[in-house]
């Protein structure tokens, strides 16, 4: 399972198959217990997907709709044999299971589940758009997302995380809150 900050450390037992693609995951809360509904949204999430880094925990003011309490912020990087509309699924049903219920669309949340890369792949469909459709407008994506995996290449835009980050604007509004270790730790992940 995942260490802290960037730290690379696969669960005990299971190695990458064939088959298995990596893809890159966003978790973020705003609602209740942030750190513990990132911490249980990870824990869920094991069961289907295995998480090999884990970014720093940062805090952010929110994206949209601004009248809501600050998010804490992680992405994750991993791998698993779930399909990309079976991981969307399993996205959704974790963070159904964390607590989150209906709610305008950039309105607080118990959690936030989102697959920002899956492998190269680019999906274009009504219910599911790979690489996310905003992910090179967030700083708030692209701060940790540039911290676990720098080199990785947008598959549409041929522009890599940390070059990504070079370019988006509100970093400054992107606070690092703490290692994610604690939170993994919690979760029986070893750190």
């Amino acid at each position: 399972m995942p260490s802290c900050g960037g730290g690379r450390v696969a669960r005990a037992g299971r190695r990458s198959r064939p088959g298995d693609v990596t893809i890159l995951l966003g978790l973020g809360s705003n609602l209740g217990d942030r750190e513990g509904n990132l911490r249980e949204g990870m824990r869920l999430l094991a069961a289907d997907v295995t998480i090999e880094r884990v970014s720093s925990l940062y805090e952010t003011e929110p994206w949209g709709y601004r009248e809501q309490p600050p998010f804490l912020n992680l992405v994750c990087q991993g791998w698993t044999a779930l399909e990309p509309r079976a991981l969307l699924s399993r996205c959704q049903k974790v963070e159904r299971e964390v607590g989150r219920t209906a709610t305008s669309r950039y309105g607080p949340r118990v959690l936030d589940a989102d697959i920002l890369a899956y492998g190269e792949l680019v999906v274009e469909a009504p219910d599911l758009v790979v690489p996310h459709p905003r992910l090179a407008e967030r700083a708030f994506v692209l701060v940790p997302l540039a911290e676990v995996a720098p080199g990785w290449m947008h598959p549409v835009l041929k522009q890599t995380a940390e070059r990504l980050l070079g370019q988006v604007q509100g970093r400054e509004g992107v606070r690092l809150w703490g290692p994610s270790g604690r939170v993994l730790r919690k979760a029986g992940a070893s750190a």
